[in-house]
C-alpha cells in the first residue's frame, strides 16, 4: 500500500466519520471558530554604500478556521497571504484524539522542528524579523503533507511525523515542497521535557533524501529552551543541518542559533536577541540547477544583535520596534536597520 493511498484513505475515512458525527444528534458539535491576524512593517535600512533607505514592507495576514466534532475529533484550516500577496495554505489537517498520550493528525501541518517554527505569527513573537536559523537552514513556515503523532506523558511531550520531506534547492531554505519528488519520505520528531513549572527544554530531529534520484540525504538536529513567567522570558534555539553532496563535493553544513531575553517594564516589553549563522556548501548556491548543474557555492557567516520594544496598544494590537546590528564576516560588511511593525489579531 503506497503512502499516498494510505494518506488519502485516512483523510477520506476521517472525513466520512466527522460528517456522521456532525450530523448525528449525540455528537454535540462545537461552533466553528474563526480567528485571524495581519501585520505590516516599516523598515529603514542602511545601504552598504552608505545612506539609508526606508519602505513600508512585509504586509501579511491569515485566517484560521478550527473546531471539534466531538471530544475526540477536531480539525484546523489556515490560509495566509504572505509578502507579494501570494495566498498559501499554512495548515489543513484533521485530528483524532485517542488519549492525552496519543493524538494523530493527517494533512498539511507545520513541522514540529524547534519551538519557533510553529509559533512565528506576528502576534506570537516579540521580534520583528525571524531569528537565525529560521528561514536560513530550513524554510520559514516549514510545512509538510503527511501524518503527525503527538502526545504527552507527565512532563514529557513528544511528536513524530512522516511526510514528503524537503527538496533540493539553491539553499537549505529553498526546499519547501508539497508533492514528493523521490521515493523517500521525510521523517523526524521532537521531544520536550518540563524540568520545572517555568522551564522546558526540547530536542528535534529530521531526515530525508533530497535529490531527484533519492541517493543523497539531508539531516537536521535541533535543541531549544524556554524559561519564563509573566515577568520575564528567556528563549534559545539551535539547529545544525548537513546535506550530502555528489562525491566530488564536500557535504554542505549549516549551524545557527539565537538567544532572546524579554521582561515586563510597566506596559512595555523590552527585548534583546543575539543570533549567529555559519553556512558552508560547495555544491549549492546561486546558479544551482539540479543534477549536473552545481551552483557557485555558499560561504556565509552572519551575526545579528537585535534590540526591541513591544507596546500593547490594545489586547489584540501590538506595536513593535526593533533595531538590528548586522554583520557578514566573509564580505566584512556591517549594516544597521530599524523596523516598526503593527501586529493585529482578531
Amino acid at each position: 500500500m503506497s503512502f499516498r493511498f494510505l494518506l488519502l484513505w485516512s483523510l477520506g475515512g476521517w472525513t466520512a466519520l466527522f460528517a456522521g458525527q456532525a450530523a448525528g444528534p449525540a455528537a454535540g458539535p462545537s461552533p466553528l471558530r474563526v480567528s485571524g491576524y495581519f501585520s505590516a512593517d516599516y523598515a529603514q535600512e542602511q545601504r552598504p554604500g552608505g545612506g539609508w533607505e526606508g519602505t513600508f514592507t512585509d504586509a501579511r495576514g491569515g485566517v484560521l478556521f478550527s473546531g471539534e466534532w466531538s471530544a475526540n475529533f477536531s480539525f484546523a484550516f489556515e490560509i495566509a497571504a504572505v509578502p507579494e500577496f501570494e495566498l498559501t495554505v499554512e495548515q489543513a489537517w484533521a485530528l483524532v484524539k485517542f488519549s492525552e498520550a496519543l493524538q494523530v493528525r493527517a494533512g498539511l501541518y507545520l513541522v514540529p522542528f524547534g519551538r519557533y517554527n510553529e509559533t512565528r505569527r506576528p502576534f506570537q513573537t516579540t521580534l520583528v524579523l525571524d531569528p537565525f536559523p529560521v528561514g536560513r537552514l530550513f524554510p520559514a513556515s516549514w510545512r509538510d503533507l503527511g501524518l503527525v503523532l503527538t502526545g504527552r506523558l507527565g512532563r514529557l511531550g513528544y511528536s513524530g511525523y512522516l511526510g514528503n520531506g524537503l527538496a533540493e534547492g539553491e539553499t537549505l531554505a529553498a526546499g519547501q515542497q508539497f508533492r514528493d519528488h523521490n521515493p523517500d519520505k521525510g521523517r523526524g520528531g521532537r521531544l520536550t521535557y518540563r524540568l520545572a513549572q517555568n522551564l522546558e527544554v526540547g530536542a528535534s530531529y529530521f531526515t530525508a533524501k533530497v535529490d531527484l534520484a533519492g541517493g543523497r540525504r539531508q539531516k537536521a538536529w535541533g535543541a531549544d529552551i524556554l524559561w519564563g513567567s509573566d515577568a520575564f522570558r528567556v528563549v534559545g534555539e539551535y539547529a545544525k543541518v548537513e546535506i550530502a553532496n555528489p562525491e566530488a563535493f564536500a557535504p554542505g553544513v549549516g549551524e545557527g542559533y539565537f538567544g532572546m531575553v524579554s521582561f515586563k517594564l510597566g506596559p512595555l516589553l523590552p527585548v534583546a536577541s543575539y543570533e549567529a549563522l555559519s553556512y558552508r556548501d560547495p555544491y549549492h548556491g546561486p546558479g544551482f540547477g539540479g543534477p549536473g548543474v552545481p551552483g557557485a557555492g555558499i560561504a556565509r557567516t552572519e551575526t545579528r544583535w537585535a534590540l526591541g520594544l513591544v507596546y500593547p496598544l490594545h489586547p489584540n494590537v501590538l506595536l513593535k520596534g526593533e533595531y538590528d546590528f548586522n554583520r557578514e564576516k566573509e564580505e566584512d560588511l556591517r549594516t544597521e536597520a530599524f523596523r516598526v511593525q503593527v501586529a493585529v489579531r482578531f
